[in-house]
């Protein structure tokens, strides 16, 4: 087979990794990649939004399948663009059409259809400019912390959780006058959930889904979770209170309503759906729809899934995902994100890489880095992904630690704290 992944960071990498292990493969392109993706596939570069020269690529190099990796395409209607296309319609997206896309893309629209189909996620109002001072009211019937999100895409940066009312109010003002653009035209204010945070995975064609393994992430730049968020500083997988009885939970009263919700409003919807969960004393609360995999959580995912992936996503484009079996590894992964020096603010690129060839026991998964004069150089705001397998996430957690010490660049810095809430907690 034939495929195309979209993207060039961490994530398209770790996906890129595992179809290149699979006997079913025949070419594999990466629009437009990294080094680490050029190491397992063929870098191709074409602008990711430039349907007609993807559409033009697909038919000529005989692609059967797309996936696209972070969420612009989808949003701007990639799905809808193929599928809607007699000449086009054999060439499969794994994703959403633009209207299921919008579970991301607008967090206002996400949060309407939790309601509409009983799934259970915080109390919310959402507010313009025109209504601002109706917001600041509603912050007053909040209590600290207060949860501000700008209802469109904002580069996962889009969420503020202020302690003080003083600065809620603000930062409100700030949003609503321009901060993130046009994503904060609207925004959605929410009642903050005290609990653990996890990612719940599942893949579906529309119909039937597959669960894939949880990970659980660490968005905060500083150690302790403290300072602004981030893309994603680490993840681990397995999360020891995601057991056999929450995740019952989570597939009954989340995943399947989800999945029949669509159906219901006539959304089509085949690809990966990212459920952002907050446990409340062992109840499971959406805090959000994400419409593709995360970014650093596929790194520790995919590595777990011992299945051939293409087959998984052969299933999702003929719509028999019910006919497989997903296989997930026993054993923990961890992957600590190496990030330039200043991210998420101002950070310099351009630095020179070195000791990546030399990490034996860990995977390196390519973020934002690229080769000039036969150097590998930062490129990004995060780096480098250093993915390690252990019988625990403690042992899993040792290694990258190791390892993400021996690659070094210029103002390299990452958090020495991903996963010790957990190791702490099940300890």
């Amino acid at each position: 087979m034939n495929i195309i992944i979209l993207g060039s960071g961490g994530r398209e990498h770790a996906i890129a990794l595992k179809i290149s292990q699979s006997p079913k493969i025949e070419k594999l392109y990466v629009i437009p990649g990294n080094p680490g993706t050029a190491q397992v596939a063929e870098n191709v570069n074409i602008k990711i939004s430039n349907f007609e020269e993807l559409a033009k690529f697909a038919i000529q190099n005989k692609v059967q399948i797309i996936i696209p990796g972070p969420e612009q395409p989808l949003a701007e209607g990639i799905y809808d663009f193929f599928n809607n296309s007699e000449s086009l319609r054999h060439i499969k997206v794994i994703g959403p059409s633009k209207k299921g896309a919008m579970l991301e893309s607008s967090k206002d629209f996400a949060k309407e259809f939790m309601i509409k189909h009983n799934i259970p996620t915080a109390r919310y109002k959402t507010f313009t400019k025109e209504t601002l001072l109706e917001g600041k009211e509603f912050l007053n019937s909040l209590k600290s912390p207060y949860v501000l999100k700008a209802d469109g895409l904002a580069a996962g940066k889009g969420v503020v959780i202020p302690e003080k009312l003083d600065d809620a109010k603000s930062i409100l003002d700030e949003m609503l006058n321009g901060k993130f653009g046009e994503a904060g035209d609207k925004v959605v204010i929410e009642e903050f959930l005290k609990g653990i945070e996890v990612s719940v995975f599942v893949i579906t064609d529309g119909t039937n889904y597959q669960i894939l393994p949880e990970a659980k992430d660490y968005k905060r730049i500083g150690e302790g979770d403290t300072g602004l968020n981030t893309g994603g500083m680490g993840a681990v997988s397995p999360v020891y209170f995601a057991d056999k009885t929450f995740m019952q939970k989570v597939e009954k009263r989340i995943i399947i309503p989800t999945i029949q919700g669509l159906i219901s409003d006539n959304i089509d919807y085949k690809g990966f759906l990212f459920i952002g969960l907050m446990s409340v004393e062992d109840e499971p609360y959406v805090i959000e729809y994400n419409v593709r995999m995360g970014d650093p959580e596929t790194e520790v995912v995919f590595p777990r899934i011992k299945s051939d992936v293409l087959e998984l996503f052969t299933a999702t484009a003929n719509n028999k995902l019910n006919t497989i079996t997903v296989e997930i590894e026993e054993d923990a992964a961890a992957t600590i994100m190496l990030v330039s020096g200043g991210y998420p603010e101002n950070y310099e690129k351009g630095k020179e890489i070195f000791n990546i060839e030399n990490i034996t026991d860990s995977i390196v998964f390519h973020a934002g880095t690229t080769i000039e004069n036969k150097k590998t150089l930062t490129s990004g705001g995060r780096v480098i992904a250093v993915t390690s397998f252990g019988k625990n996430i403690k042992e899993a957690l040792r290694k990258s630690f190791i390892n993400a010490e021996k690659i070094t660049f210029d103002k390299k810095y990452y958090r020495k704290d991903i996963g010790f809430d957990l190791i702490k907690n099940n300890a």
